[in-house]
């Protein structure tokens, strides 16, 4: 057990039984009163947010995660399988770990996968950004990069983004995994 002095942003925590990642952690000292930690968390399983003050000795479980790189295989049911690439064995995860970004990810992408204590595997960080084909968008026209007008393209993957008019079918485009937004083409 550590105390809530000792906690970092980042770190992951056991609160109410449940898995939380510290998403924000200031230290307040209001005027006459006694000095606390507020935290905002992350809830590793659901994605649901909490906030709690902590007093600066009282203890918290700290949980130890372990950080693995692993390359994203197949999907099976409910699960993405995933091959760790040293010992080249395969981890079943629940497709709620990998968040909204899972409709940009395709195989054979390498993700970090945080497994806890019990070698559970808990959270799934994608990369910032992945490369994908637009496989169906309507035809640009000349002239169409004078204004920032977008337009519904679909990719590889089978998702849908807005992209910009000047892009299109068969070109190899890069989205941002965290906000599915547009960010350039690849040459």
């Amino acid at each position: 057990m550590a105390k809530a002095s000792d906690v970092s942003r980042g770190n992951f925590i056991r609160y109410n039984g449940e898995i939380m990642q510290v998403i924000e952690l200031e230290h307040r000292t209001p005027g006459n009163l006694r000095a606390f930690y507020q935290m905002k968390m992350r809830n590793v399983k659901n994605g649901k947010l909490a906030e709690n003050r902590f007093r600066p000795d009282e203890t918290v479980d700290i949980v130890r995660v372990e950080v693995k790189e692993m390359m994203y295989s197949y999907r099976d049911g409910e699960n993405l399988v995933c091959m760790d690439n040293e010992t080249y064995d395969q981890v079943y995860i629940p497709e709620v770990a990998f968040g909204e970004g899972i409709q940009f990810l395709k195989e054979g992408a390498t993700v970090k996968v945080s497994f806890d204590d019990t070698n559970t595997p808990i959270l799934v960080e994608l990369p910032a950004s992945v490369e994908l084909l637009v496989t169906y968008t309507e035809p640009g026209v000349k002239g169409d990069t004078a204004t920032k007008t977008l337009k519904p393209a679909t990719l590889e993957t089978g998702a849908t983004i807005s992209v910009p008019l000047f892009v299109n079918e068969g070109e190899l485009i890069r989205v941002n995994t965290l906000t599915g937004e547009y960010m350039e083409r690849v040459k």
